[in-house]
């Protein structure tokens, strides 16, 4: 018995110290700053909105050590559908790339780092697709989350889902970070 509590906080312990040095990654950009409210830049063309959807310029902080990749997503919680909403997921990002430029989001991705992949979000396509709550909604959040991965590649095909694109990035993270901004019409 004794010896069995011993493990338990030791392997306790362990976990602890593991999740400790875990330091955020930190995240930031100039069009959608943490905290902020969404431009008609960043609000979806379509489904009833009338945006640029442009996707904003990102930058973060170097992961640690081990970063072979990094994935980014984009996500409101706050949507109608129990399940929340995609609305951008690239991954295998080169470990050497900390920043995204404005627009990088276009379905081709031709602003986005070779071998960079774009999944599919929930408006039915890859690329960036911007805010668009219901009229008369609460403002909804749209988390920007930046994931430092073990791996150099996520292995999924090519029209996966966030939800399958999330679980693998789950699968290999070292850490994230992330802003938050709001929107709504």
């Amino acid at each position: 018995m004794i010896k069995s509590l011993i493990r338990s906080v030791s392997l306790f312990s362990l976990l602890a110290c593991s999740t400790a040095s875990m330091a955020a990654i930190e995240v930031s950009s100039k069009a959608a700053p943490d905290g902020s409210v969404l431009t008609q830049s960043q609000v979806f063309a379509g489904f009833g909105c009338s945006g640029q959807n442009i996707s904003p310029d990102l930058s973060w902080s170097a992961g640690p050590q081990g970063t072979k990749s990094y994935a980014v997503t984009m996500y409101d919680p706050d949507a109608p559908t129990g399940s929340g909403w995609w609305h951008w997921v690239v991954y295998n990002l080169p470990a050497s790339t900390l920043s995204l430029p404005v627009g990088a989001g276009t379905p081709d991705g031709a602003k986005l780092p070779a071998g960079a992949v774009q999944g599919k979000t929930d408006f039915g396509g890859p690329g960036f697709g911007g805010a668009c709550p219901p009229p008369g909604d609460k403002p909804h959040r749209y988390i920007v989350t930046v994931y430092a991965l073990g791996t150099e590649k996520i292995e999924v095909a090519a029209d996966s889902t966030g939800a399958m694109v999330g679980f693998m990035i789950h699968a290999n993270m070292l850490d994230k970070g992330s802003i938050t901004t709001t929107y709504s019409r």
